[in-house]
């Protein structure tokens, strides 16, 4: 991998493989082959373009869970619920018996969701079962459809939905991108941006490098509004996390800034950046 200069995320566990990597065009068919020769199975890959690399270095991770739900019992290679492609999702979403499902976490779905869609507002994926105890009435005798970036969360919060005996249980095929990259939002149902696990931050819904940075601190998406608050210092706070953060965090980050300035002064790279 690093001889052919991938960046990127790759997470191996008992459950298979999921990874976020970005690599010159040229160079793609040579880590499909490469991948698909470690794990001996054709892998799905699901392909983006973009002018730069979208990562700052690569990183092998192995994990218990792929996608941590904290969940016993969860076998999605066994059962998950039915995939939609993008027309019959967006029946689904019109559909008045249905109830649709956001399965990210708070920051994600604040800066774009489906219409209609419900909103979790977690604030990791293992507390989609505490949403679920609170919330599983409303979802009697509906039609469930569940999505999520890329698909992968779908998978063990649908199995989880079936094993506690909903059955009518659906899953946007490919996540937000795949539907965005094969409709172009042109029906509109899809509403602000995407937020996305590296550089770019967030896509538009024509998968282009979103309005939206991040807040070092608390990793949220944060726009030109927020940078303009009294509680956005650069690498340090936003006005999402000024009054979560202690002095001690704030502190530590501030001294991290003041390192990356000093290295960028002196015109080497900080470890960090």
């Amino acid at each position: 991998m690093k001889k052919l200069n991938i960046k990127g995320t790759f997470i191996i566990g008992k459950e298979g493989i999921n990874a976020s990597f970005s690599v010159l065009a040229e160079q793609f068919e040579k880590v499909e082959i490469l991948i698909n020769t470690f794990i001996q199975k054709q892998i799905k890959f699901k392909n983006q373009y973009n002018n730069n690399h979208s990562f700052l270095r690569l990183k092998i991770k192995e994990k218990k869970e792929i996608v941590s739900l904290g969940q016993k019992n969860i076998c999605p290679e066994k059962m998950t619920g039915n995939f939609l492609d993008p027309d019959a999702w967006e029946k689904l979403i019109s559909d008045p018996n249905s109830i649709i499902i956001d399965t990210r976490n708070k920051y994600e779905s604040d800066i774009g969701t489906f219409r209609s869609s419900v909103k979790t507002k977690t604030t990791n994926f293992r507390e989609f079962p505490i949403w679920f105890k609170k919330n599983k009435k409303k979802l009697f005798e509906k039609k469930i459809g569940m999505f999520c970036t890329g698909g992968i969360r779908c998978e063990k919060a649908s199995n989880f939905l079936i094993n506690e005996g909903y059955k009518n249980i659906f899953q946007l095929k490919g996540g937000i991108i795949e539907y965005l990259k094969k409709t172009k939002n042109k029906n509109k149902m899809w509403q602000g941006e995407c937020f996305v696990f590296d550089e770019r931050v967030s896509l538009n819904d024509k998968l282009e490098k979103g309005l939206y940075s991040q807040c070092f601190a608390c990793r949220s998406a944060i726009n030109y509004v927020d940078t303009k608050s009294k509680y956005f210092k650069q690498g340090v706070s936003c006005p999402k996390c000024f009054k979560e953060k202690s002095k001690k965090q704030k502190a530590r980050y501030n001294e991290r800034r003041r390192q990356m300035q000093i290295a960028k002064e002196k015109g080497i790279k900080h470890i960090g950046s």
